[in-house]
């Protein structure tokens, strides 16, 4: 089982981000299971979120304490933060889940279609072209 730790704040989209990669995973024939873990229900409260990817059913639903990855929101390198600006995008989690899934090997037509399952219609283009840029990137 691959076990991922999504840190970030309320509003910066973590458990968007922690749901679009189990969504990815799921369209490749695997199992996903995506959940928060909030403090205050609020914009700019501390947000944990988990996704744990596995190629039988996940049935653990339990936080995660050792993480094969952690993606921090909080604080993103200057040049995701510096992509995330460039491209419109008001959070880095797209760039940062479009980094993790190259590193999984997820196709990103599969990080494509969840985005068009899990955000508004609205979001569809300019998170698919963050996704599409670092996977051309190859990091």
């Amino acid at each position: 089982m691959i076990e991922v730790l999504w840190k970030g704040r309320g509003g910066q989209g973590a458990f968007t981000a922690a749901r679009l990669l189990g969504a990815a995973w799921v369209l490749r024939g695997g199992y996903a299971l995506a959940f928060p873990s909030f403090g205050p229900e609020r914009r700019g409260a501390p947000v944990r979120a988990f996704t744990k990817l596995d190629d039988k059913p996940v049935v653990d639903r339990s936080e995660i304490t050792a993480p094969d990855f952690t993606i921090d929101l909080i604080n993103p390198p200057a040049d995701v933060q510096a992509l995330a600006e460039q491209l419109g995008l008001p959070t880095a989690n797209t760039i940062l889940l479009g980094k993790l899934a190259v590193e999984l090997g997820i196709e990103i037509t599969y990080l494509e279609q969840a985005i068009q399952q899990v955000m508004p219609e609205k979001l569809w283009e300019r998170n698919k072209y963050a996704v599409k840029i670092i996977a051309e990137q190859g990091t």
